[in-house]
């Protein structure tokens, strides 16, 4: 009986460092899933790791630390794995936000219904690309991984405050900088067609340019768009690599 208790609270405290990606995290946040079910999952997935890894879990010693502590750091363990989804999923919608209000969409937003926040307009395509690529490349069974890797190496009772912060700083810098990349063909396009409308109402005062401008932009932006995408699976690939690849050094 005393093992069977010790195995129920074991995965109840692991499942506190794996439900808050299923909770928070894109891409999970972009599907319509009933709290229950993410719940469900995150209890099942934790029990999958108290049975696999008895030793560092239900076995180890974490009523020495006191429950409510233990608690507190595997949610910690959990937010802080959550942040590197969350982070790359981030500069996407930056990108995407960048070209709305250059194109002249600043106005326009979509509205989550899972979140039920605002998002923008073609960031709201790109995170969705993302979220398929990220499913396509095997990102769950690698997520699962990192789940599995974070019990043996972190058992339960032991989580703490780790990692570099310059590893999530230089993590920060790569993800945007590759969310930028992912769009910069459209930005550029988009720049060509502002300094062009620019000289044209230097020359031509009376047209009305700021009109004709939003106009020739969101034609502009439609068709670079595409093309944008297309050519850019790799680096999709790479953002959704790279969120996975911080995970083991931010524990």
């Amino acid at each position: 009986m005393g093992d069977f208790a010790d195995q129920a609270v074991a995965t109840l405290l692991i499942s506190l460092r794996i439900t808050p990606v299923f909770a928070f995290a894109q891409p999970f946040t972009l599907l319509r899933v009933p709290r229950t079910v993410r719940t469900m999952l995150g209890i099942s997935l934790a029990a999958w790791l108290v049975a696999a890894y008895p030793g560092s879990t239900w076995r180890a010693p974490f009523w020495d630390a006191g429950l409510p502590m233990v608690a507190l750091g595997e949610l910690f363990l959990g937010l802080t794995l959550t942040l590197a989804l969350q982070l790359a999923f981030a500069a996407l919608l930056t990108a995407g936000r960048a070209i709305d209000i250059q194109a002249g969409f600043g106005l326009a937003a979509l509205v989550d219904p899972t979140t039920r926040s605002q998002m923008p307009l073609v960031g709201t395509i790109l995170a969705y690309a993302g979220g398929a690529v990220f499913f396509a490349t095997g990102g769950a069974g690698d997520l699962l991984a990192v789940w599995a890797a974070s019990v043996e190496h972190v058992p339960l009772g032991t989580a703490s405050i780790g990692g570099d912060p310059a590893v999530l700083g230089d993590y920060m810098g790569a993800v945007f900088l590759m969310a930028m990349g992912l769009v910069g063909i459209v930005l550029l396009v988009l720049f060509l067609i502002d300094l062009a409308i620019a000289f044209l109402s230097r020359t031509m005062p009376q047209m009305n340019v700021l009109f004709m401008g939003f106009q020739v932009k969101a034609l502009a932006m439609l068709l670079t768009l595409p093309v944008a995408l297309a050519f850019s699976g790799a680096i999709f690939a790479r953002l959704m690599r790279a969120a996975i690849d911080i995970m083991p050094q931010l524990i």
